[in-house]
């Protein structure tokens, strides 16, 4: 495929890309559909009133997802693959691993590709903290502890889970992603605590995940919509891995990063970043056919991991 991908956008129930569209190389907005409102767009970028007129756009090669509702989004994943679009999905791309399993046999049926914006590790110091545990710099993993905190705003946020997946699908993903991608292990299994305490509107205010990893070793998440408005920027979180020769850890929100071997190393080191974009590479993929920086599998294993985390959880407050 040579020319620039060409990219229809569906809704904005969650973190839609038009801004990464803006004079990017390998791609380019062509369609638009906003349910419930009129949306501004460049000169030549056709608006449709519906999904399925959009997907009628011969010209569409990729939709991305940011469904009004996720509960529809992977019925809405599944129009757009039978279609003949690939799909770039915001998370929870599916809300039961049938959904998901369904779609990955689809796409495999009709020959595109629908991925996850799994981008949570495509950044500094996120990356930087990856290369440095998966480099065997501080040994074998053996704990993981992650935490994720969100601001509060309990009024504002949707109170019925099928509206964005609900905190353990919504919030937890990106923390089993650090788990996961920054280690390069799978979670075997997980057990999952969430509480409505501290809310009137019957929102779960926050959640705790105890996970044992494929390699023996274990992982903890904290994960809360209790964020104050005095910490200095929107997400609050924390990553801090411990090996068998040294602990590695990212903290206030990526604003600090520390190494610790048989000495204190100091800062992680970003200067030479080899970093990129995950859309990016995505583009690059669908465009020239370079390969992927994650397989399929791991790209949706924390999704996987989430939806049982909710499946089973214990609700104690």
């Amino acid at each position: 495929m040579a020319d620039k991908i060409k990219i229809g956008l569906y809704g904005r129930n969650g973190h839609q890309i038009e801004r990464k569209l803006n004079g990017h190389p390998d791609a380019e907005l062509c369609a638009v559909c906003m349910p419930g409102e009129v949306p501004q767009v460049p000169d030549g970028v056709r608006v449709y009133a519906s999904l399925a007129e959009m997907l009628a756009d011969g010209s569409v090669d990729l939709v991305s997802l940011c469904s009004p509702k996720r509960s529809e989004q992977a019925a809405d994943a599944a129009a757009c693959l039978r279609a003949g679009k690939h799909v770039y999905a915001e998370k929870p791309a599916a809300l039961t691993e049938a959904e998901l399993d369904r779609l990955l046999v689809l796409a495999d049926k009709v020959g595109c590709e629908f991925h996850e914006m799994a981008d949570s590790i495509f950044y500094e110091p996120y990356w930087t903290l990856k290369n440095v545990v998966q480099s065997g710099k501080i040994g074998e993993i053996v704990q993981v502890y992650v935490q994720k905190s969100y601001p509060s705003n309990f009024h504002k946020r949707p109170c019925d889970e099928e509206t964005d997946g609900g905190l353990i699908r919504w919030v937890g993903i990106h923390a089993v992603r650090f788990v996961e991608h920054i280690t390069g292990i799978h979670v075997r299994d997980v057990r999952a605590f969430e509480t409505h305490h501290g809310s009137d509107t019957g929102i779960f205010t926050a959640a705790s995940l105890a996970m044992t990893l494929e390699n023996g070793g274990v992982a903890s998440i904290a994960m809360n919509y209790l964020n104050p408005a005095g910490f200095p920027g929107w997400g609050n979180e924390s990553v801090r891995v411990f090996g068998t020769r040294g602990m590695a850890e990212l903290t206030d929100g990526g604003k600090h990063t520390h190494l610790y071997t048989d000495r204190d190393e100091g800062e992680l080191d970003t200067s030479a970043s080899d970093c990129r974009d995950y859309f990016d590479r995505l583009m690059r993929h669908f465009r020239f056919g370079e390969p992927l920086p994650m397989t399929r599998e791991d790209e949706f294993h924390p999704l996987r991991v989430v939806i049982r985390a909710k499946d089973a959880a214990e609700t104690c407050g």
